[in-house]
This record gives structure tokens, sequence and C-alpha cells, in this order.
């Protein structure tokens, strides 16, 4: 099965950079380009690609808002964003918009094609760590106490079990580590997690990290 990639950068150059290594695998194919936001939300309803590797910096509507509206309207497709620096507030507010990740722009083309499949395999492809560092650092931002009811009678749902799970995986451990710190075997650790996403309804490890975060499951170190 082919994984069809939607380029959205305002630098021509570096889509064509990004066209290049793509097309040189066989499982994976660019469907299209955008220039800004807008176009790229138009796009996504035109080709329904896997997979969006999207820029944050644009004229226009940004990726950030680009990427709200491609998770709200087309859940199936997953973002990745693409960013200039690791701890940056662009990846974190992408984070927060619902995209499965972020990826450097010089990333080596190895990494690319590794995030990228990542994606479409319905992983994250940044470290729950590095999520946990980014919002450490901007947990200024995070919604204050009392503005997430649904959010509030979501983790009421919870068991106290599977709070304790979401709670260590918000620190950015592993399901070995998780295991570890709470003492059980690593597949109840597993089976855990995709019952706290099945329930919280989040994608992959990394939005149930921000979910954590904003719900003060756990607060910044």
């Amino acid at each position: 099965m082919t994984i069809r990639v939607l380029l959205v950068d305002d630098q021509p150059l570096l889509r064509v950079a990004f066209t290049l290594v793509l097309d040189s695998q066989p499982d994976l194919a660019v469907a299209g380009e955008a220039a800004d936001g807008a176009e790229a939300v138009r796009l996504v309803g035109e080709l329904h690609p896997d997979v969006v590797l999207m820029d944050v910096r644009m004229p226009g509507m940004d990726g950030i808002e680009a990427t709200r509206q491609i998770v709200e309207t087309s859940p199936d497709t997953k973002v990745l964003i693409l960013t200039t620096f690791d701890l940056d507030e662009y990846a974190f507010a992408g984070l927060r918009a619902g995209a499965s990740g972020f990826l450097l722009k010089n990333a080596q083309p190895a990494e690319l094609l590794s995030a990228v499949r990542s994606v479409a395999a319905g992983d994250a492809v940044v470290a729950p760590r590095i999520t946990r560092l980014l919002l450490d650092q901007f947990a200024a931002e995070l919604p204050a106490d009392g503005s997430a009811d649904r959010s509030r009678s979501a983790v009421e749902s919870l068991t106290a079990r599977e709070r304790s799970v979401l709670a260590q995986v918000a620190r950015g451990l592993s399901n070995a580590e998780v295991a570890a710190e709470l003492s059980l075997a690593e597949a109840t650790v597993k089976t855990h997690v995709s019952r706290i996403l099945l329930k919280l309804g989040l994608r992959d490890r990394v939005q149930a990290v921000v979910f954590a975060y904003e719900n003060r499951l756990v607060r910044p170190a």
C-alpha cells in the first residue's frame, strides 16, 4: 500500500527536496503540494492524503490553524509538523492542535522517511520526553483550571489504575518503564494505554501527554 503525502511549505525549494526523497521510495508518493494553510486544508479535502508534512510559519493561514482544521475534518489524515527548532512554541502549538508529532526541517532523509511511515501507521514520531519538555516550557499557555468540563468527564471515566498509567506516560516513560514503576507486566501496561486512548478519544501517546498536562494530571517540573 502506498502512503500518500501532502507537502505544505511556502518554500518551493524545500518542497522539491522533500519530493525527491519521498518519491525515491516504492511505498511513498507525493500526492500534492501547498504553499499555505488554506490551500493545504482544501487539498486534504480533495486528495485525502495519509500524511501531511506541515510547515507552521507561512503567510495567510498558518500551519497551526490548518492542522486544527485538518484534524477536525479529516481525522484519518495524520499531520507531521515541520519546525526549525525542537523546543519551539510552534511545535508545541502544533501538538495541541492535533498533530501526531514534529520533525526538524534539517532532519536526515532516513529520519524523514521513518517519520512519515510511523505517522501513517498511527504512531507518534516525537518522543514523549521531548513533548514533556515542550509542555514544561510553555505550561503558562495551558488552559486555566475549570475550563475543560468535557475533558474532566473523560478523566472521570478512567479507572484509578488507568489514571496512574496515564500520569506515568505523561512523565515520558515507555511501556517498559511504566511497568517497572507500577510493578505491572509490560503487556498489561500496553492494554491500559490502549484503553486510555480509546476512552479519551486520543490518537497516540503524544496526545495523551498533552491531555494529562491540560487537565492537571501532572504538573510542570
